[in-house]
């Protein structure tokens, strides 16, 4: 049960049977509110905002079976419970059929009772949880997380609000680590589809023996290890979307039975010669050229056709150099909430050196580089000596070199004496006396060098 006081209404004629109720459920914890009959019931329905009503079918102005539908028009997520006598259990009955949660018999068994309450709020939790749930999905997956405002990146949102207003089949583009998944759910969630499931099938992880059965399913007998039925990806999807990730990867002997779910939107059960009919949206996602993959003969053309009704090409993170910065902050609050802690930002060295690089992993490369560095990082600002070795790996990359030889020699030297000096005190816990040691210097040297270069 939750931990707010829950409100209950009693709407019932008889005086005792309201003053009972109202002391049992008092003593349980909940709030009560009494009406003697339907018009102040529902007035106080509407005032009161209670959790559960309790509701005579029996009333002096008017049908309970009128009251509750009205209630359910008005506060559809309150739960009623009907009381009834013997004589009107058939209409308690129908009630239930009308939305009533549940009724009970007069005289009321009070422990009964309460256990039904119980039960009705469970259920009012659960739904609440659902929503929530549900809520929260739609924001992770909203737009708002898909971060960019380059003009490639502009490209894409503009396709993407024209996608989730039709029910096209997508082809989705892109290098590892774009985001195409993330692109594909952003779709789904912001779509006409989004309350039902968005299910997604890795081709390039599943054998090709059960590539089949994954996808649609078998019948129990089909063949060895098949005990039972089993339902495959696109009935699971029913009513939702299919992302087909890594397409490229499907083999050859799967392409035309997806073909054929997609263009007659049915599938037949490995070991059933029945065919069911299926409503999903399919969206397909893959890194690799298909075009080439055509004309090489490892993916069929009219497959190929069928899936790029839409095609939508993610830019490489190198593309969009501009997003680099509104990345890296989206990325630091992330981690900062998760790991508990307080990074405020990155060195200019540092963000010099992210923007340098050519990110081959695209965003996920990128996150995963915040993240190891906020976790290696003593600082609340993240330096160049907290990033990963390889990025950092060739310091040229980020060195001005000045306009003569000398003075890019110069540039070098304090370049490499900053990274070794910051690498001594990381390594020394800050105590000065022992990363002087370690760079063969001597205290009052290393004192100086911080002073000069502002560490």
């Amino acid at each position: 049960m939750r931990d707010k006081e829950n409100k209950i209404l009693i709407v019932d004629d008889e005086e005792g049977i309201r003053n009972i109720l109202s002391k049992v459920l008092r003593e349980e914890g909940f709030s009560i509110e009494t009406a003697i009959d339907g018009k102040e019931g529902m007035e106080k329905a509407v005032k009161f905002a209670p959790d559960i009503i309790l509701l005579d079918l029996k009333l002096p102005d008017r049908n309970g079976i009128e009251i509750l539908q009205e209630i359910k028009k008005i506060i559809p997520h309150t739960n009623v419970i009907i009381l009834t006598a013997y004589g009107t259990i058939r209409s308690a009955v129908e009630a239930t059929k009308l939305g009533a949660f549940d009724y009970l018999s007069k005289p009321v068994d009070n422990e009964e009772l309460i256990l039904i309450i119980k039960r009705a709020l469970e259920l009012s939790d659960l739904k609440e949880e659902v929503k929530s749930l549900r809520s929260e999905l739609h924001k992770r997956y909203g737009f708002g997380n898909i971060i960019g405002m380059s003009p490639k990146m502009n490209d894409v949102f503009s396709l993407m609000e024209k996608l989730i207003k039709i029910d096209a089949t997508v082809l989705i583009i892109g290098e590892t680590g774009t985001g195409k998944e993330l692109v594909a759910r952003a779709i789904h969630f912001n779509s006409l589809r989004k309350n039902a499931p968005f299910i997604v099938v890795n081709c390039g992880a599943i054998p090709e023996t059960l590539m089949e059965s994954e996808l649609f399913g078998y019948e129990r007998g089909s063949f060895t290890d098949a005990k039972e039925r089993r339902i495959g990806k696109f009935e699971l999807a029913e009513g939702g979307t299919v992302l087909l990730d890594e397409i490229g990867e499907l083999p050859l002997s799967s392409q035309v039975k997806i073909l054929r779910a997609i263009g007659e939107k049915e599938i037949t059960r490995v070991g059933s010669s029945k065919a069911i009919p299926v409503n999903v949206r399919v969206i397909a996602a893959t890194n690799k050229n298909l075009e080439e993959e055509v004309k090489k003969g490892r993916f069929r053309e009219d497959l190929f056709w069928r899936l790029s009704t839409v095609t939508l090409n993610l830019p490489p993170l190198r593309e969009r150099k501009e997003d680099i910065p509104l990345l890296i902050e989206h990325f630091i609050k992330k981690f900062n909430k998760e790991l508990n802690i307080d990074i405020k930002g990155l060195s200019s060295e540092a963000k010099k050196c992210l923007l340098d690089y050519l990110w081959p992993g695209n965003v996920r490369e990128l996150e995963n580089a915040v993240y190891e560095a906020m976790v290696l990082s003593s600082d609340d600002l993240i330096g160049i000596e907290d990033l990963p070795s390889r990025i950092v790996r060739d310091y040229g990359n980020f060195i001005d070199y000045g306009k003569s030889l000398s003075e890019a020699v110069e540039n070098i030297r304090k370049k490499v004496e900053i990274e070794m000096i910051k690498r001594a005190l990381k390594d020394s816990s800050g105590n000065k006396t022992r990363a002087a040691k370690s760079l063969g210097i001597s205290r009052k040297t290393l004192f100086n060098k911080i002073k000069n270069y502002k560490i």
